[in-house]
């Protein structure tokens, strides 16, 4: 079969910038995909996709004329169900193959295959090859209906004439072309017919522009149209010209704004803009947040991250006389940074705390009151967590945290935080500062809302490591109490990050603090009735350990994941402490890297499933005096001289050396369960056995269940 290369471009109105980047992968998977199944598509063939703000596109290499024919074999029915009592095709057979396009087939054709009473028919064809013509009609059909379309728009073609009709996409399509080396292929889309033309950039371009060859698309656009059709080729572009503009200084290209400027523009220009110094006076996050959102602007810092009064514009058109370009955009821009100006000025006229009484005003949750009221809640728990604290670092101001907590929230109710909420908590730090507040509790103010997401930086300052756990426990225990805890990928209110940023905080600054106790005093700042009956501790503090056991598993520790069994030996033993969690990670996957390690791992396991079946006391000690047996002897023995260095170890946190101690018990462990049979008829040797047991799994399992090592 010859073979060529081939392009198809759907040229359109501006398409929504947000979508363009999912459009640009759908439809060139859609297309890569249908002509692929259809077999159209040589093993060599690389596919490359091509996306502007007026155009999706898809080329092929290596494209088939006609695919080869094919051995097709399908069951079809038991020849009981198939051929009625005179032996004719029954209505069901005749379905099936009309539905498998062969509706005109003999059943003289079909085989038979298997035993009298299980006899079944089978279509066995060879099927001729579809034609690309044909082939790529279906799949530009399919890639249009699988776009990722947000809304359709309706619209009419060819007004004016006899063959108006509405057709529905995402936005008009004025173009299409579809060619297959230097041939065009005869296809239809959304009332258009495929040519060899389409169109260059509105402004920079003139006329239509001749595709000679599928090879020619991106390069014909480029040179003649004034085009970069390739969406990451032109988003590369910005980043690099961006950075060339910069002049010494450093840009800001959140990669959010990057993609959505590169759908906005076909021939990115760069050009540098200004605004008057006065404006630096407002916090930078509120001028970068302005540019950035209102204007699609780059902002730009000094070396020392502070806000410069120039900013990038990337641009639709190139001139060598840009000075209305730019002055356009430094007067679009201005309104902007005064409304951001008076704001601020304006919000620093009231102290946050002036501000939290009107609280009382603002609707958390219909069913946990105000925010004044869930304030309240987490100064409480704020204080309970300083406390707790404070006993091991009396550095802890708890007072500190108790203000903060009261001050946190009050700035939702300024006006800069109003126009954009994404500045809560930053805000509440500026204005903190601004009313004299200590700097712990400004730095609050922000730091609470942290990690914000995944890779977060955690709160620096004890006050905000405080709040910061006092505000995720309070959203989480009253949440989930009042029945709205994440079911499978639902999770309104975020419940699965708060959890996820408690545990980083308590596991990555290593806190000495016991979740259960936290939990229980959250749950009891809580009036509703019926928080206390769903937000129990053990359901909470298990949703908490999932969320510790995801993420341990997921991140790199030292270079290196932990194994499932490696987290599964700690976070199965329900640890209260997480702050020594990874200490305990560290000394299992030193213990399984020793010789002893997989027998005392499988012997653990042993003893623990030995200990789940006994439905009767154990005794508490072990009894010297009934070990009859030397093997016995001996691991008692063994155990009580590692004893003390095993719960010194433990004591100190050196769980390495506890978990170690044990590799010297691997004889007497082997000889033990070699030659003693714990469940002797005698009942007290039996349960003096037991004992024994018990005393050895509990000293091995007080580090991690060694025994989940066991494979």
């Amino acid at each position: 079969m010859s073979h060529a290369p081939l392009i198809i471009e759907l040229f359109t109105e501006e398409l929504p910038p947000k979508a363009l980047k999912k459009f640009d992968q759908s439809f060139s998977e859609n297309i890569q995909q249908s002509l692929n199944t259809q077999g159209l598509l040589d093993s060599s063939s690389v596919t490359t996709s091509y996306a502007t703000p007026r155009r999706l596109a898809v080329h092929l290499s290596d494209v088939l004329t006609k695919a080869p024919n094919r051995q097709v074999k399908e069951k079809l029915l038991p020849v009981a169900i198939a051929l009625d009592a005179d032996g004719k095709a029954t209505a069901p057979l005749l379905k099936k193959l009309a539905a498998l396009g062969h509706p005109d087939i003999s059943l003289d054709q079909l085989e038979k295959q298997g035993s009298d009473k299980a006899e079944t028919f089978y279509l066995n064809v060879e099927v001729t090859g579809q034609t690309l013509a044909a082939g790529l009609q279906v799949a530009l059909e399919q890639a249009i209906a699988k776009l990722p379309i947000p809304k359709l728009m309706r619209y009419q073609i060819a007004p004016g004439t006899a063959q108006v009709k509405d057709v529905e996409f995402v936005r008009p399509a004025h173009g299409l072309v579809a060619m297959h080396g230097t041939e065009i292929i005869n296809i239809e889309a959304l009332g258009l017919k495929a040519h060899n033309t389409t169109l260059g950039h509105r402004f920079l371009s003139k006329g239509t522009l001749t595709i000679k060859h599928a090879d020619d698309y991106a390069k014909t656009l480029e040179t003649s149209g004034k085009v970069i059709a390739s969406y990451n080729n032109r988003l590369e572009k910005i980043r690099e010209s961006l950075l060339k503009a910069s002049n010494g200084h450093s840009v800001l290209m959140p990669e959010s704004l990057l993609e959505e400027v590169c759908s906005l523009v076909e021939w990115p220009v760069i050009y540098t803009c200004e605004f008057e110094k006065e404006f630096l006076e407002v916090p930078q996050e509120c001028l970068i947040l302005t540019m950035q959102t209102n204007q699609k602007y780059f902002a730009m810092t000094d070396k020392n991250g502070k806000l410069v009064n120039q900013f990038l514009i990337v641009s639709n058109i190139e001139t060598s006389t840009p000075e209305a370009i730019i002055s356009g955009n430094e007067r679009v821009v201005r309104p902007r940074l005064a409304d951001a100006k008076f704001f601020y000025e304006q919000d620093r006229k009231k102290t946050l705390f002036e501000r939290t009484a009107l609280l009382s005003k603002v609707v958390y949750h219909n069913k946990l009151g105000t925010q004044l009221e869930r304030t309240e809640r987490v100064a409480k728990i704020a204080e309970v967590i300083g406390n707790e604290l404070k006993k091991h670092q009396s550095s802890i101001d708890v007072s500190l945290a108790v203000r903060a907590a009261q001050l946190a929230k009050a700035d939702l109710l300024t006006d800069m935080v109003g126009e954009f909420p994404e500045l809560q908590g930053i805000m509440g730090r500026y204005y903190a500062l601004n009313d004299k507040e200590h700097p712990d509790v400004a730095a609050a103010c922000m730091e609470h809302y942290a990690p914000r997401f995944a890779g977060d930086a955690l709160p620096v300052t004890d006050t905000g490591t405080i709040l910061a756990l006092a505000d995720k426990l309070e959203t989480l225990v009253g949440i989930w109490g009042i029945g709205l805890a994440p079911t499978g990928e639902k999770d309104p209110f975020a419940l699965r990050r708060h959890a996820l940023g408690i545990c980083r905080i308590l596991l990555e600054k290593k806190l000495p603090l016991n979740i259960r106790d936290v939990l229980q005093a959250t749950i009891k700042q809580f009036s509703q009735e019926e928080v206390h009956q769903n937000s129990s501790v053990d359901v909470i503090h298990g949703f908490i350990l999932d969320r510790l056991r995801a993420y341990l598993k997921d991140q790199q520790w030292d270079g290196k994941n932990y194994s499932t069994n490696e987290v599964e030996s700690v976070v199965s033993q329900l640890p209260v402490v997480f702050g020594d969690v990874l200490e305990r990670l560290k000394a299992v996957r030193l213990f399984s890297a020793l010789d002893e390690s997989t027998a005392l791992a499988a012997a653990n396991k042993r003893i623990g499933n030995i200990l789940k079946k006994v439905d009767f006391p154990i005794p508490a000690s072990v009894d010297n005096n009934l070990l009859t047996l030397d093997a016995e002897k001996s691991l008692a023995k063994a155990l009580d001289q590692i004893l003390p260095q095993v719960n010194q170890s433990f004591k100190n946190g050196q769980f390495t050396e506890a978990l170690q101690a044990f590799a010297t018990l691997r004889v007497e462990v082997d000889n033990f369960f070699n030659d003693v049979m714990v469940m002797d008829p005698d009942t007290k040797l039996r349960d003096n056995r037991l004992a024994l047991l018990a005393k050895m799994h509990g000293l091995m399992n007080q580090v991690a269940d060694i025994g989940k090592l066991a494979s």
